[in-house]
C-alpha cells in the first residue's frame, strides 16, 4: 500500500485567507507564534473541532512539523482544505517572519 503525502505549504505561502491554526501547547505559543495565528492545542483538537472554519483553508503549524502532520491528516479524513505548514514555527522564524510572544493561551 502506497502512502500518498500530505500537502504542505511553504512558511512564505501561507495564503492571506488562510487560518494559521498553531497546534503547539500553551508554554510554545507564548514563547512566541505567528501574529495572525489563531492557537488549538493538539491536544484540544478533536473537543473544539467546531472552532475550525471549513469554508477556508487551514495551514497548520507546531513547532517543526510532526504534530501539523498529525492534525493536518485529521482535517483532510473530515474533509477540510488543510495543509502542513513545512518546517514549523523554526522555519518561520529562520525566514524571518513576524513572531509575538507572552499574550497567553487564546
Amino acid at each position: 500500500m502506497t502512502s500518498v503525502p500530505l500537502p504542505t505549504v511553504d512558511v512564505r505561502s501561507v495564503g492571506s485567507d488562510d487560518l494559521l491554526l498553531d497546534v503547539r501547547e500553551d508554554d510554545e505559543w507564548i514563547a512566541g507564534h505567528a501574529p495572525q495565528a489563531v492557537h488549538l492545542p493538539m491536544s484540544q483538537l478533536v473537543a473544539r473541532l467546531a472552532e475550525v472554519p471549513a469554508d477556508r483553508p487551514v495551514s497548520v503549524i507546531c513547532h517543526v512539523g510532526g504534530r501539523s502532520a498529525q492534525v493536518t491528516a485529521y482535517l483532510l479524513q473530515r474533509g477540510f482544505d488543510a495543509r502542513s505548514v513545512d518546517g514549523g514555527m523554526d522555519a518561520w522564524e529562520r525566514a524571518g517572519l513576524p513572531v509575538v510572544t507572552g499574550g497567553g493561551p487564546r
